[in-house]
């Protein structure tokens, strides 16, 4: 690697290790919030499913007016503030041990991950070279999937020689070095607009909504799998919901035998991500997206006909894999042709209603169980993905019409 290429890696490989600090971090205080949350509700499981609700309410509630925040104000330092933010507020959580202050604690983290989400996505858009793009999101799917594997190992560790509250702070420290990282980070936005230029208004919120519009309206094919991509993550995380109780319950399998389930999962995804990292220049971004969802829905469909500890393992191995080619293929397409100006918008708008699919979807799924044979559900969930997934492949492929894929 000569000078020129060191020179052009320095700040994304910066980046890369504070989204890598930060992931860890976060896979720590998920584990150990779970736990503290089991001791101080008496070990009901209940009281942990409201954690799970707590983010896409957080999300719906937050995401409708956050994108015309992020576009107008400076991406670095918001970064940098959100990170020593969701440091403080994670901090306080081990001097709590009401269950409402609690869900009210981690209902305001969510608000914040729902702002930080989108303003990462933007400004790393900004400080990457169009050609980085592709190559620095495969580094990214590889450091998100250490994380998956690291972070909770991590927290045993942690949890076998200290309590889940020790745990949880261990992770407000390292989003405090991560946003201490960010400050080795430039300044990339085109002029200093850290301050809003305009008051926050609901006629700002409805011009910013015309804008968003109007982009859609205008590039119908990139909408298309924008959307079809999104539709593929509801009914993805919808399933997932179900999986627990498929591979216990239909598939009879043991506590020990999910949890190396799991762990294929993981070995999977990271598999998956060196594969990106080391074909990421050679493949298409159409391939990587269509190619990679049409495998996720086999995994699924693998997992969904398996009668055994072995076939599951398979599907999910697949569908794993498969995975990190599409995530990132997916992110590249969006950071190469979604406006960097319109981008916190755009991603909040559309995440609000991806949101609420999830949350109806996910309810539906749920539901349907007790009228449907679970199997079958799983069954016609990963039918659709790959139906979905046909679409994304078709309207993908069309290069003429995308030549940034």
């Amino acid at each position: 690697m000569n000078t020129k290429t060191v020179t052009a890696w320095k700040n994304p490989i910066i980046l890369l290790i504070t989204i890598g600090i930060a992931n860890i971090g976060e896979w720590i205080y998920f584990i150990a919030l779970n736990l503290a949350v089991l001791e101080s509700s008496g070990n009901k499981a209940l009281a942990v499913t409201g954690l799970y609700i707590m983010q896409p309410l957080a999300t719906v509630l937050t995401n409708f007016w956050s994108g015309s925040l992020i576009d107008r104000l400076n991406k670095r330092n918001l970064i940098i503030v959100l990170n020593l933010f969701r440091a403080g507020v994670i901090a306080l959580l081990p001097f709590f041990s009401s269950l409402w202050i609690i869900y009210f604690i981690v209902f305001i983290l969510g608000s914040a991950n729902a702002v930080f989400q989108p303003t990462s996505t933007s400004y790393i858009t900004r400080s990457l070279a169009p050609a980085q793009i592709k190559k620095f999101n495969s580094f990214r799917s590889l450091i998100d999937s250490g994380a998956f594997l690291i972070g909770p190992a991590a927290a045993g560790i942690l949890l076998t020689f200290g309590t889940p509250n020790f745990a949880i702070l261990i992770n407000a420290a390292a989003l405090v070095l991560s946003g201490m990282l960010t400050l080795l980070l430039p300044n990339v936005e085109v002029r200093d607009t850290q301050l809003l230029t305009e008051k926050l208004s609901f006629k700002v919120l409805i011009a910013d909504f015309k804008a968003v519009r109007a982009f859609s309206l205008s590039h119908h094919s990139i909408m298309k799998i924008y959307f079809s991509f999104s539709g593929i993550t509801v009914m993805a995380t919808a399933l997932d919901s179900l999986e627990a109780t498929f591979s216990i319950s239909v598939l009879n399998l043991s506590n020990q035998e999910y949890g190396f389930l799991v762990s294929v999962a993981g070995a999977g995804i990271l598999v998956g991500s060196i594969a990106t990292v080391a074909l990421a220049d050679s493949l298409s971004l159409a391939l990587m997206m269509g190619g990679g969802t049409i495998f996720v829905s086999i995994g699924y469909l693998i997992f969904s006909f398996s009668t055994s500890f072995i076939t599951a393992s398979i599907g999910f191995f697949i569908l794993a894999f498969s995975l990190a080619f599409a995530n990132t293929g997916f992110q590249s397409f969006y950071q190469l042709n979604v406006p960097v100006d319109l981008m916190g918008r755009v991603g909040s708008m559309y995440g609000l209603i991806e949101s609420l699919f999830t949350i109806v979807m996910t309810i539906l799924f749920g539901m349907a169980t007790q009228f449907i044979a679970l199997r079958s559900i799983i069954i016609l969930g990963s039918f659709g993905i790959l139906f979905v997934s046909l679409f994304l492949w078709k309207v993908s492929s069309k290069k003429k019409k995308h030549p940034l894929i």
